[in-house]
């Protein structure tokens, strides 16, 4: 799945809901609708007869919408949640990559002899085809070589598989590799000039994949160039004629690495029957998909499992170079392989594309937009997928719009899918355009997105920044007299509802009432094992403590990968409604024996009622004891949205923070966010992600930052010491607010919070709050002390 252009769902293949048939036997319904604050309505849609009846809003429900522990929390917290690490086979060896030490190049030879001389060394593999970069149009530019072109410093070149890690190791020192060494860039600025050394001999395209990255074929290319991917709306040059103010400026962002606590690995066992994969993924079927294709298996005979995972933020859903080294070596070595990338490999391999954005926008004196126009360059390295355009084309309404998106190709690892792609980039420069334009037109900033913007959940959301926050004692820019200034901010962020057709689950109740549901979507981390849990448990009106979870497997019924924001939105309602109809089977088996009727059963109040008879009720355990079969089950896959009403969601973050003027340091005091998802399912969990977000927004927003050495072509900071992210001293305090949305579109009305938790709007809040400190606009990140003093005019600009 290729998150890095996703777009609304309409416009979205990808995203489209599935057309639903029309022989399909449907029934109406009345479904709550709209938004708590502004008044809850009924809406009618049609849904199909095997749906679940409609939710009430979650204040009537007994576990949807009530805070609940982690499920696994636990399992976590004592060291007993088994991770792709902790996996270890009888007989198990343990692999090693030889990466390329060179930026660009050939390789003339390669000599493995003494590496597979060493002893403990049992397999040695020299890659043929590199994965997840870009491939040239027209091979025929480039000379046939048995090897493939190095381009860039890190690229794997073989894998080693040895006995222990440090025989591991040794060996791969002793690979001896030699280099045809060629010219190279890293540089972005560098890149674009027209004498630039050339990353590829030709135009190259990347293709969208599971890995993420990737982008439409056949654009122009120039150069290192490739672009632009253009949209055009209306007639901007008119708009523009038509605005009394116009704001125009150049905003500039950094390369950031996914800095997941576990790294991309996988451990391999191929045997002939059945090739089993443990991953470090969020997306068991499309890991299974991508190896089935690369060694040309049935899917039925590649099994992938993901217990626990360590983190992924949108570049763990292939096989991966590591991947497929791992299970040849296995299939070499006739033994389980593990392969865990280590900290530098992993800094190299997955990233979030730089930016240089030139935004100009146009309004009338009276707030309305009459244009905007965005002219973006970034860099995915040997990729493609660094558009910024989301925020622009999807905020606020606006009759004139063109937008030129271009990738510019380095020596350096590709790029590859990170929480909401292309919109912290987008946002950064687009949401301090518009706090810019406010200024101009001298109207508040949050008056202002009341004028143009036509969403009603962010209308809720700022509604709860004016009351909750201290917006409305705003000071002039620049007001504080001392070397200490504070400033107030906010920024808005736009996501999509997103929904995979491949989501399913089977539910199963057992005599002695025990249920369980399992299903082949795994849990990256962001609960959706507690989410399911929550979901079961209302159906049977027993504890989601009670419910046995197994998912993560595909050996279960397809679940959605974990990406965009896809999974709550996708796998609940599959989850729903196959609890619901696993009890509708309960209620048909066990009804005679009560000398009764399936439709005068329901739970109510924790318990199996009787509708006729108020005084009759038992347990789930007393009922399922009766049943005439050890166990009953349901299997359910989503339905299709209920109607194509587009739908976004998004978040409304207010920051607070002082700047010292004189070290150049930002400190962030206090974030609010006032953010909607749908129905939260577990608010406990929906507020944690959102503080993840925050926290790695701010993260991006000061300190993160990728240095590549322009004279080497190496990534100079790869690793946790050197390449600098938020730690708990540069944490502020944190509040946030839910907005609940209900858009009856599906059996739960559930949706993702991944992508529009504070990730998007930090850098561009803390921008805007920066500004209101200081009465200085900050177009650059990281806003370290060097970056933000050259703004203040109290240094000279330094190039990283």
């Amino acid at each position: 799945m290729a998150l890095d252009s996703l777009v609304p769902a309409e416009e979205s293949e990808q995203a489209s809901p599935a057309t639903a048939k029309p022989d399909i036997p449907k029934r109406t319904e009345s479904f709550v609708f709209g938004i708590p604050q502004n008044g809850l309505q009924q809406k009618e849609r049609e849904v199909p007869l095997d749906e679940p009846p409609p939710l009430p809003s979650n204040a009537e429900l007994a576990y949807i919408g009530k805070p609940t522990e982690r499920y696994d929390g636990p399992a976590k917290v004592m060291g007993k949640g088994k991770y792709t690490a902790d996996v270890n086979l009888p007989g198990m060896l343990y692999a090693r990559l030889v990466d390329a030490t060179i930026p660009h190049g050939r390789i003339v030879s390669i000599d493995t002899s003494a590496a597979e001389k060493l002893q403990g060394v049992r397999g040695v593999h020299v890659i043929e085809h590199v994965y997840g970069i870009a491939e040239l149009r027209d091979s025929k530019q480039e000379a046939p070589s048995r090897y493939p072109v190095v381009r860039y410093a890190g690229q794997p070149i073989a894998g080693i598989a040895a006995t222990s890690h440090q025989i591991a190791d040794d060996a791969a020192k002793l690979v001896k590799v030699q280099y045809d060494e060629m010219p190279f860039v890293v540089d972005r600025s560098d890149a674009r000039a027209e004498d630039a050394p050339m990353v590829f001999p030709g135009p190259a395209d990347a293709a969208g994949s599971a890995g993420g990255g990737g982008g439409p074929k056949g654009v122009p290319q120039k150069g290192n160039v490739h672009g632009p991917q253009r949209k055009n709306v209306g007639d901007v040059e008119k708009g523009f004629a038509e605005a009394d103010v116009i704001v125009e400026g150049e905003y500039f962002t950094q390369v950031q690495t996914h800095s997941a606590l576990e790294t991309h690995g996988f451990v391999v066992d191929w045997k002939p029957e059945e090739v089993t994969v443990y991953a470090s993924t969020q997306g068991t079927s499309s890991v299974r998909d991508e190896f089935a294709e690369v060694f040309k298996l049935p899917k039925s005979k590649v099994r992938v499992i993901t217990e626990y995972m360590g983190g992924g933020f949108g570049a763990k859903f292939g096989a991966g170079n590591e991947g497929v080294i791992a299970a040849t070596l296995s299939q070499k070595a006739h033994a389980p392989v593990k392969l865990m990338l280590d900290r530098r490999q992993e800094h190299i391999v997955s990233n979030r594309p730089d930016s240089h954005q030139t935004l100009k926008i146009g309004a009338k004196r009276d707030g309305t937009l009459t244009a905007i126009h965005l002219t973006s360059y970034g860099t995915a390295g040997v990729g493609t997928g660094a558009g910024t355009a989301g925020p622009a084309t999807n905020m606020y309404k606006c009759p004139n719009l063109l937008t030129d998106e271009y990738d510019v190709f380095v020596n350096a690892g590709p790029g590859a899918a990170f929480r909401a792609p292309g919109h912290p980039q987008g946002c950064f420069a687009f949401e301090q355009a518009i706090d810019e334009l406010a200024v101009k037109l001298n109207m508040d900033p949050l008056t202002f997105r009341e004028k143009i913007d036509e969403s009603p959940a962010r209308k809720a959301e700022r509604q709860v920044i004016l009351e909750r926050t201290n917006w409305r004692n705003r000071r002039a820019a620049g007001s504080d007299s001392g070397p200490i200034k504070r400033g107030m901010g906010l920024a808005q962020s736009v996501w999509y509802r997103l929904v995979s057709m491949d989501s399913s689950c089977e539910v199963r109740v057992s005599r002695d009432g025990s249920v369980e549901l399992m299903s082949a979507v795994q849990d990256l981390g962001t609960g959706t094992k507690t989410m399911l849990a929550i979901i079961v448990a209302e159906e049977f009106g027993i504890p989601p403590s009670s419910v046995v979870i197994r998912i993560g497997d595909t050996r279960f019924p397809i679940g959605p990968d974990s990406g965009g924001s896809v999974t709550a939105g996708s796998i609940t309602p599959a989850a729903r409604n196959a609890a619901y109809q696993a009890k509708q089977k309960l209620f048909a088996a066990i009804a005679p024996q009560f000398g009764t009727t399936a439709d005068n059963l329901t739970v109510q109040n924790g318990s199996i009622a009787f509708k006729n008879d108020a005084s009759r009720s038992y347990t789930l355990k007393q009922v399922t004891a009766k049943l005439p079969t050890a166990e009953i089950s349901a299997r359910a896959t989503r339905a299709a949205e209920y109607s194509k009403e587009r739908i976004t969601y998004g978040g409304v973050d207010y920051v607070e923070l002082a700047v010292d003027t004189e070290t150049g340091r930002v400190h962030i005091e206090k974030v609010f966010g006032a953010h909607d998802c749908g129905r939260p399912i577990n608010p406990l969990g929906v507020i944690s992600q959102i503080n993840g977000g925050i926290l790695q927004g701010i993260s991006y927003a000061l300190f993160e930052q990728r240095i590549m050495d322009r004279n080497a072509g190496h990534m100079l900071n790869a690793n946790l010491e050197n390449y600098k992210i938020l730690g708990a001293r540069e944490v502020p305090q944190i509040d946030i607010v839910l907005v609940e949305n209900y858009i009856a579109q599906s059996s739960t009305d559930a949706a993702g919070i991944g992508e529009s938790a504070g990730i998007i709007t930090l850098a561009a809040a803390i921008g805007n709050a920066f500004y209101n400190a200081t009465g200085v606009r900050m177009r650059k990140i990281p806003m370290t002390p060097a970056n933000v003093l050259s703004a203040l005019g109290k240094v000279q600009e330094v190039q990283a």
